[in-house]
């Protein structure tokens, strides 16, 4: 559903000029997740402007999140990771370009939902008029109008969105959305065609996650598989990533007959392969926000992360961690202990599974 055909004009005045506002971009770089997390930013603004031009800026390969997102007119891709491999000279070369391209596209309303010092560059490189941004120490400078920081206080969706609020725009809804392409879900429903799921539910197990130390054992996901598998009639799929397939394989394979590694496919596939899980349980990671992002009932394993702050969205959802763990949501990438892991036992992440799926 496209949003600038079903939702009103606003009239916007929180902000001199808003209501002339043309031509709009988000920049959120980086990670899967955190992109997921931003797309109720778009729905809102596509409300509030429903015959503006609304673009989102970000990187490989987040972009593909918003690929299909029927609010937004262009994807703008920034390549860092490619760019890097480059030299020093060439490099600055580059990136003076993508400024350039940014400033030509005249933008009037520029969010900058990451923060960092390249995203505040790129920010004030567009020249809008208008230009919204988090009071991190020093970049501040890029904005003129400042929101407060309350990323260590609110979940990530709610930190996002405050800077719609900043501008008064109305906030209809914060629930994350990913679209997919009916080929992506084609794809999917003919490699389900071909397994043996019967009437069993199927569940999905995610056992990767871009930190070492946000990894629950590989050996717990295979006793929880199992236990899926006996006490709740289930299938389970167990999704990979690049890199990730001989962790899944060794999954898969130590659970047993009711267990299949899923297919290779892109992020959209993913979303799609997602969407027809009876659940999904798994590390904090961009899969797991895909899954929510689509409707799956999910449930999040947290220990270095913390699950109120960047948790799987949604009422029907919810994380599982060893809460009495003192450094629990610690944000670190490696940890020679890993007790907020290794202490959270296969028993509390079935029945916290059980409970979101209603089984009391």
């Amino acid at each position: 559903m496209n949003l600038k055909e079903t939702h009103p004009r606003q009239n916007l005045y929180s902000f001199e000029g808003l209501s002339q506002i043309q031509k709009i971009l988000i920049i959120k770089l980086r990670a899967i997740g955190d992109v997921v997390l931003a797309t109720p930013v778009i729905e809102n603004l596509r409300g509030a402007f429903p015959d503006a031009d609304i673009d989102f800026l970000t990187e490989p390969p987040s972009a593909a999140i918003v690929a299909h997102h029927p609010d937004l007119n262009q994807i703008i891709v920034y390549p860092r990771q490619r760019w890097k491999r480059t030299s020093v000279p060439r490099r600055w070369c580059l990136d003076a370009a993508f400024l350039r391209h940014l400033h030509a596209q005249k933008y009037d309303l520029v969010f900058d939902l990451f923060g960092n010092p390249r995203s505040a560059i790129m920010t004030l490189a567009t020249g809008a008029a208008k230009r919204v941004g988090y009071n991190f120490r020093g970049r501040q400078l890029a904005y003129n109008r400042v929101v407060l920081n309350r990323g260590a206080e609110v979940h990530e969706v709610e930190f996002n969105l405050d800077a719609l609020r900043a501008l008064s725009i109305p906030i209809f809804t914060a629930q994350p959305g990913v679209y997919v392409t009916a080929e992506d879900s084609a794809f999917i429903t003919e490699w389900f065609a071909h397994r043996r799921f019967r009437n069993r539910r199927v569940i999905g197990l995610n056992p990767s996650g871009s930190w070492p130390a946000k990894r629950w054992p590989d050996e717990k996901f295979i006793e929880l598989g199992h236990r899926l598998s006996d006490q709740l009639n289930a299938s389970l799929v167990v999704l990979w990533g690049p890199g990730e397939k001989k962790t899944a394989q060794r999954i898969a394979a130590g659970i047993g007959e009711h267990a299949y590694l899923a297919p290779p496919t892109s992020l959209n596939q993913l979303a799609a392969l997602c969407k027809r899980l009876s659940a999904l349980v798994s590390n904090d990671s961009g899969p797991m926000h895909i899954s929510a992002a689509v409707g799956t009932p999910t449930l999040g394993i947290y220990g270095p992360t913390n699950s109120k702050l960047q948790g799987p969205y949604g009422k029907k959802n919810r994380g599982v961690a060893h809460w009495e763990i003192p450094c629990l949501g610690c944000n670190r990438l490696k940890c020679p202990l890993l007790d907020c892991m290794h202490y959270l036992s296969v028993r509390e992440v079935f029945q916290e599974t059980v409970k979101m799926l209603g089984r009391d």
